[in-house]
């Protein structure tokens, strides 16, 4: 369990769970995504589980596992106790906590959604696939290159029988590559049918855009409220586009793509209204070294608590930066699965 809370850390503030994709660290994502980046500018927390090579080899989320992607059980029930420990540290607003992630951790950002919709008022998955897709490491290889033709009804199904009785679902944002030859597109499509469905909605947009030269598709219900919106990045491969002028560094399946998806989403979240940026930050945005650094484990009975420094300060950020981060602290947890 790694967090991240700004110094202008708003009261009664949003949470962001961010999910990083398979072999990546929750620094590395950070860091190409700019989350922390944003945090710093919008006042929110950030929550940012990481996957330990036990659970997988690859560092990736077990989305496709059933005892991982239940209410009350597995991994979906470690990231849930970690929302609640933020919400009673840092008085979290209950109403403001949102998901994301990449890849796998696209796909468990589904998972969230669908078994606990009463904690999370929207999410966004980049380059994943729907939820109950597969059921083993074998199928979620299949869905990977080919998803597997369903039905909306069918699709929405696994989604209102993961959390019965609930009319409110939240609300999504959904970005893929088109050129994503390790997740293919039509996994996106395949996302779209689901939460439409669940949703009630219609599979035809009710409005098509381009957005810094990509297309952008988007579904309001009765109220006008945007409920559903469909990011397709042109010749974009697999990995989460960034740009540079918001912040986001490039690197491996961190794409750079004249549009940032970080920003984007946190915009349709609500993140943005209202500006914390400080004059300092108006100058051009530098990213920090990477978040995390050594750690120090020490074992307790129910949990296992432990802190990470920062790493030293790369010499190519801005002195002011490096002063301005010098005293900041990451906490580590990790909640136990039971």
């Amino acid at each position: 369990m790694l967090t991240y809370l700004p110094d202008n850390l708003s009261p009664r503030p949003a949470l962001l769970v961010v999910l990083h994709g398979s072999m990546q660290s929750a620094a590395n994502y950070d860091r190409g995504a700019g989350w922390s980046t944003l945090a710093d500018r919008y006042g929110f927390a950030l929550l940012m589980p990481e996957q330990s090579g036990r659970n997988n080899l690859n560092r990736s989320f077990n989305w496709f596992q059933r005892n991982d992607t239940q209410r009350g059980e597995g991994e979906a029930h470690s990231i849930v106790q970690m929302v609640e420990q933020m919400v009673r540290d840092h008085d979290i607003d209950r109403r403001r906590i949102f998901v994301t992630g990449l890849s796998a951790g696209g796909a468990m950002t589904l998972a969230m959604l669908a078994t606990y919709p009463d904690v999370f008022a929207a999410g966004a998955v980049i380059a994943g696939l729907p939820y109950g897709g597969a059921a083993n490491a074998q199928e979620a290889l299949r869905c990977m290159f080919q998803a597997p033709p369903k039905s909306a009804r069918e699709l929405g199904d696994l989604v209102r029988e993961a959390s019965p009785n609930r009319n409110i679902w939240p609300k999504l944002s959904v970005w893929h590559g088109s050129a994503d030859r390790t997740v293919k597109p039509s996994n996106a499509g395949e996302i779209i049918k689901q939460w439409l469905d669940v949703h009630g909605l219609p599979l035809t947009p009710m409005s098509d855009q381009i957005v810094d030269g990509h297309s952008r598709q988007v579904w309001w219900n009765a109220d006008g409220e945007t409920v559903i919106e469909s990011y397709t990045i042109m010749d974009m491969a697999h990995g989460a586009p960034l740009t540079h002028s918001e912040g986001g560094v490039a690197g491996p399946y961190m794409i750079e793509a004249g549009i940032s998806s970080s920003a984007r989403i946190a915009e349709f979240f609500g993140l943005t209204d209202t500006l914390r940026r400080t004059p300092a930050e108006t100058t051009e945005l530098s990213r920090r070294a990477p978040l995390f650094g050594a750690l120090r484990k020490a074992t307790r009975s129910h949990r296992i608590r432990a802190v990470r420094a920062w790493r030293n300060v790369s010499a190519t950020i801005h002195e002011g930066i490096e002063r301005r981060r010098a005293n900041k602290k990451v906490h580590v947890r990790s909640v136990v699965k039971r």
